[in-house]
């Protein structure tokens, strides 16, 4: 049985109630979004086993981020800031410190990207994390690192990996149809592997599969060589999925590297635009990427928003009337708080498919958003695969968001417009957005 955790039961700490501003207007605004998390934690982890030093320009420094680094620093990479700059010292064959403790949070990059970094130290790291991260999947992970020559006790956090100074490498089968990342997390020290990886993929539909294809780019950025294959088995089912992704071994090259804009954290912004009927730039937009964010443009235009690319950025413009949408959210569930925000202010129904992940996320996003969002009188059912949203009024109430940043934004998409709205634990954006809820009333001021 997968908890819901609530933000305190989760960090530990006390709520602090933020009355979700209301915008007396349509918003008018020009925002600038931190670095990508997802972007960042990649490259801090090829840059730690590069040889040589690498600086990371225009990373997020958040909770997240700097977990990352702390378990870096843990197994023995030197990692440091100059100014807005990260700066990673790289080393092939890093020494933990005796009885070593990797605190990953609730961060998922962290808890999957680096056990296998952890092999090819030498002394024993103890991964543990934050009480949901315990029940987060895992072990498909661990046994397929186990198969490639690890030595790993336990199955979930806490668990601990005997570094050797080195892992065999070799071909392994995983089923990972709950998390992208479980793929993402045997790849990226896989040049370092003696014989590299074959990493095959057997279950249902890989989930979030553009990540795989920011993994794949950035490890040959960093002089990796990777070959994909990606075959459906109409025999096994209509969702049924194989990949095969291998890596020869080598060795990645340190670089420097500017990080792109989180998409994923400029959703809420650009919603804020659809749910107004105002209009709001995203300033350094880039023209072309591989995260999953670049979906986003076309879900807000069926939504009733217009998109428009600039020099400067992308522009999303609301036409005063937010649409309801029916869509399959499987390489892009990062959306769905956000377009569960819109989706409960518009004025026809929508339904959102092929999330059925969700449920194992910071926390399960399906049943937190319709127990949450329903305290302000919103129609939301829960489905096997994700949810159906049906217009109804709506009225202020108190929301939690159970310790899941995603969650706590879109809240505050929805406080745009209804009245009343107040939302425990706002820190919890912290995780990707440190400061949210002062760019969120910046927003609304220019």
């Amino acid at each position: 049985m997968v908890s819901i955790l609530t933000g305190s039961e989760a960090t530990g700490t006390q709520s602090d109630p933020w009355p979700a501003p209301l915008a007396r207007q349509p918003v008018e605004a020009v925002v600038a979004v931190p670095g990508s998390k997802s972007g960042t934690n990649r490259a801090l982890v090829l840059a730690a086993l590069a040889n040589g030093t690498s600086r990371l320009r225009g990373a997020l420094r958040s909770r997240d981020t700097l977990l990352m680094a702390g378990v870096l620093r843990t197994l023995g990479i030197e990692v440091s800031t100059e100014g807005p700059d990260w700066v990673v010292h790289g080393h092939p064959t890093p020494s933990a410190a005796p009885t070593a403790r990797a605190e990953c949070g609730n961060a998922g990059t962290v808890a999957r990207f680096t056990p296998a970094l952890a092999t090819l130290t030498r002394g024993d790291v103890v991964f543990d994390g934050d009480a949901r991260m315990r029940e987060r999947p895992l072990t498909p992970l661990l046994g397929a690192l186990r198969e490639l020559g690890a030595e790993i006790d336990g199955d979930r956090m806490p668990f601990t990996v005997h570094g050797r100074g080195r892992l065999r490498g070799g071909e392994v089968i995983v089923d990972a149809s709950h998390s992208s990342q479980l793929v993402s997390g045997l790849l990226l020290a896989s040049p370092h592997y003696d014989t590299g990886v074959t990493v095959v993929h057997r279950g249902s539909r890989l989930p979030s599969a553009p990540y795989l294809d920011m993994t794949v780019a950035d490890l040959r950025a960093a002089g990796a060589t990777v070959e994909v294959d990606a075959v459906c088995s109409p025999a096994a089912g209509p969702v049924a999925d194989t990949r095969r992704w291998r890596v020869e071994p080598g060795r990645p090259t340190a670089a420097d590297r500017t990080i792109e804009p989180d998409m994923n954290s400029a959703a809420a912004f650009l919603a804020a635009a659809v749910a107004t009927g105002g209009r709001v730039m995203i300033s350094d937009w880039p023209e072309s990427t591989e995260q999953p964010g670049r979906l986003l443009p076309d879900l807000l235009v069926a939504m009733g928003g217009t998109a428009r690319r600039t020099s400067a950025g992308l522009e999303i413009t609301g036409a005063g009337a937010v649409h309801g949408i029916d869509v399959d959210l499987s390489d892009f569930g990062e959306a769905a708080p956000i377009l569960t925000a819109l989706a409960v202010l518009a004025d026809s129904p929508s339904r959102l498919r092929g999330i059925a992940h969700l449920r194992l996320q910071e926390t399960d996003r399906l049943a937190a958003l319709a127990l949450e969002l329903g305290r302000l009188g919103a129609r939301i059912t829960v489905a096997d695969d994700g949810l159906a949203i049906s217009p109804a009024p709506l009225h202020g109430a108190r929301l939690d968001p159970h310790a899941d940043h995603r969650l706590a934004m879109a809240y505050a998409v929805v406080g745009l417009v209804v009245p009343g709205i107040v939302i425990d634990d706002i820190a919890t954006t912290g995780k990707t957005v440190p400061d949210f809820p002062e760019m969120w009333t910046a927003m609304l001021d220019q």
